[in-house]
């Protein structure tokens, strides 16, 4: 994916990666319940989005049924790249050390950290 999804776009993408193929109805509703949205917005954001491949959409009788045409760890992996290499000037090692330096780990996250550092060096 080549696209950066805007955050209104990722909202939607986060609706549909959880609850699957839905209409602009399903949608608006979701995005009403914490944020005033228009119906038409939704629309046009949802067209919008059609055209720029991040949504696929079929008609079923007189509605369409919009799915996520990216997928979710895609999509992660395409925003992380881009904040690494803008905001890190592309070092993962400062970006974990950042992130480590300002939040509390538990011991869980620390087990899971060490197991990925791991794997990675057994797998190279």
């Amino acid at each position: 994916m080549s696209l950066k999804p805007t955050d209104s776009e990722l909202e939607i993408l986060h609706y549909l990666w959880k609850e699957g193929p839905s209409t602009v109805r399903q949608v608006h509703e979701y995005l009403a319940a914490t944020k005033e949205a228009g119906y038409t917005t939704t629309l046009k954001l949802m067209q919008i989005m059609h055209e720029k491949g991040l949504l696929h959409r079929s008609e079923e009788g007189r509605s369409h049924i919009y799915t996520a045409g990216v997928s979710e760890e895609e999509t992660q992996q395409t925003l992380l790249d881009r904040f690494v290499e803008t905001t890190f000037r592309g070092s993962a090692a400062r970006l974990v050390m950042q992130a480590l330096g300002n939040h509390k780990a538990s011991q869980e996250e620390l087990d899971e950290i060490r197991k990925l550092l791991n794997d990675i060096e057994n797998n190279r």
